[in-house]
């Protein structure tokens, strides 16, 4: 019996990639850039300040220029972190009927904690999850199981009592990994080069909504 359900935040809760793409625009500005179409950067909201960083400048963490660039994107990201990211879809109904059958729902995501509360606050829905596990939250983010151990023993469930949707290969793997059953959110920021049936996920949906086919 299904006693919880967890979110991926980026990409499955809440659609942050105007946001995100913003913050990268924002950063390619400062070195004389043009901006790049949200279209282009969409598949890569999911991965963070490094997936845009490596999209807008073709660079990776280990580039002399990294950290600076990374510094000047979250800099932006954090004063500006809800201006346009709003629900995916039907989102907000579905959480209402999870409430309504008392089923416990949270976040984990591998966005950090300093940007994760924030966001979740402004969208209203800070308060109402069961809890917030963060990328930093634990000593490794997903694909690791420890995120959804954590969010299990803050609920209070077992994993086998848990559903966890997301958009990635690596929230699949952390579901797996940690004895969850892991589902697709095909909305969000599945990239059209994904080999999503190697995901081994328990199922795939196409709106928020959708979920509560499983929770029987």
């Amino acid at each position: 019996m299904i006693k919880a359900i967890l979110f991926d935040l980026d990409g499955t809760f809440a659609d942050s990639a105007p946001d995100l793409a913003a913050a990268l625009n924002h950063t390619r500005a400062m070195r004389d850039l043009p901006p790049l179409p949200l279209e282009v950067l969409r598949p890569q909201a999911s991965h963070g300040s490094r997936g845009l960083i490596k999209v807008g400048f073709g660079i990776d963490p280990e580039h002399p220029d990294f950290i600076a660039l990374r510094d000047i994107f979250l800099d932006y990201y954090a004063k500006n972190i809800c201006v346009q990211t709003k629900l995916f879809g039907d989102t907000a109904e579905l959480i209402a009927e999870l409430e309504q059958r008392n089923i416990k729902w949270g976040i984990v995501t591998n966005k950090p904690h300093r940007f994760t509360v924030p966001l979740m606050q402004a969208l209203g829905y800070a308060y109402r999850a069961a809890c917030l596990v963060s990328g930093d939250t634990c000593a490794h983010a997903k694909p690791h199981p420890e995120p959804m151990l954590r969010a299990c023993e803050i609920i209070g469930v077992m994993p086998a009592q848990c559903l966890y949707l997301g958009d990635d290969l690596r929230d699949m793997q952390a579901a797996n990994a940690s004895g969850m059953r892991g589902i697709i959110a095909s909305y969000g920021y599945v990239g059209a080069d994904a080999s999503v049936e190697n995901w081994q996920a328990h199922g795939s949906i196409a709106t928020p909504s959708h979920l509560l086919r499983y929770l029987q």
